[in-house]
């Protein structure tokens, strides 16, 4: 008596039609899509304080330019002082931390202004990070806790680097360190020249 093994066959073709899902392949599409709604906010969320100000932004308004429910942008920040810190992180603080970590000992200070105002130029200035620096030179008066963050954040981070390339540049006896050059430097991370040598 022959035994057939159609059904076993048949579940086998089954079997081999079936493409196993990778491990981690869901995990990796909701992470995109995750990334992606992240992303979509915070977009949003320049536009809208780009038009309004900060006072004036409601995250309602966020959302809807954002294309998702208001409750969605809580399950990426906690309220809109914590959104427009995360702006500030991803727009601004990696610039920043070029200049931060250039190696400009090697430099004369006329060509560390020159690099610096060209970083400006090209990666901030007609680009949407200018909003938001815009936004820290016009409302941080009126909100300490914004103004403090930028500070901590952005300029804390390069004023070190920029005081012991000044140091050092006087220890050169390099001539031509101005007050204009000092106010070129810190006018473009919105400071002033004082503020610049002297705060901690």
């Amino acid at each position: 008596m022959v035994r057939s093994n159609g059904g076993s066959k048949g579940q086998g073709g089954l079997r081999a039609g079936k493409r196993a899902t990778p491990a981690g392949a869901g995990n990796e599409r909701d992470g995109d899509r995750r990334n992606a709604r992240r992303e979509a906010i915070l977009a949003a969320a320049l536009e809208e304080f780009s038009a309004r100000g900060f006072a004036a932004a409601r995250l309602d308004d966020v959302a809807r330019r954002a294309g998702v429910a208001k409750g969605t942008i809580y399950l990426y920040f906690s309220d809109k002082e914590s959104l427009f810190q995360e702006l500030v992180r991803t727009m601004v603080r990696p610039i920043v931390g070029a200049i931060a970590t250039a190696p400009l000992d090697a430099l004369p200070i006329r060509a560390v202004v020159e690099m610096i105002a060209d970083t400006f130029v090209n990666e901030i200035f007609g680009t949407p990070r200018q909003d938001v620096l815009r936004l820290i030179i016009s409302e941080g008066p009126r909100f300490p806790k914004l103004a403090e963050f930028y500070y901590r954040e952005v300029i804390a981070r390069v004023l070190p680097v920029l005081r012991a390339r000044l140091t050092l540049a006087v220890e050169r006896g390099e001539r031509n360190i101005t007050l204009a050059t000092l106010d070129n430097i810190a006018a473009a991370f919105g400071v002033s020249a004082v503020e610049l040598l002297t705060r901690r």
